[in-house]
């Protein structure tokens, strides 16, 4: 079984994810390029696109949100979550990624990009009622805000 939320994986990841993040606002495609894993393994679900492999997600770049909540599982696994809003927008966004410590350090080996319309009220989305897990079970929540 492996380890979860070892503290130090925790920070290496959410670190690597801020470089990513930072990378997005600021357009540095060289950055975006080094932090996801050069590999035609390597995917990403867009908000109106897939993309299969490192060269088809190279070419496509947009910008997203800061992190919201990171879990790790062992020293070598992690995955990074959000949820946003753009301002004037009536859809909430969502990303994830999986990262993987390769030898160059950690990459993003996964990404996933969706919209759905925003609930009407707390707790709702598309007529199911979402719950938050018991505060044992919650992720570490981080944010670069």
């Amino acid at each position: 079984m492996h380890e979860i939320n070892l503290p130090e994986v925790a920070a290496e990841v959410t670190e690597a994810f801020r470089r990513y993040e930072r990378a997005l606002v600021g357009n540095d495609v060289e950055t975006l390029d080094a932090l996801f894993w050069r590999s035609p393994h390597t995917l990403r679900f867009g908000v109106g696109e897939n993309l299969y492999g490192y060269d088809a997600i190279a070419a496509f770049r947009t910008a997203r949100p800061p992190i919201n909540v990171i879990v790790t599982y062992g020293r070598d696994f992690a995955t990074a979550d959000t949820e946003f809003q753009r301002n004037g927008s009536t859809v909430t966004g969502r990303q994830s990624h999986v990262w993987v410590r390769t030898d160059e350090g950690w990459r993003i080996a996964a990404a996933h990009v969706s919209l759905m319309p925003t609930p009407s009220h707390e707790g709702h989305a598309g007529g199911a009622s979402a719950q938050k897990p018991a505060p044992e079970s919650q992720p570490l929540l981080t944010s670069n805000a």
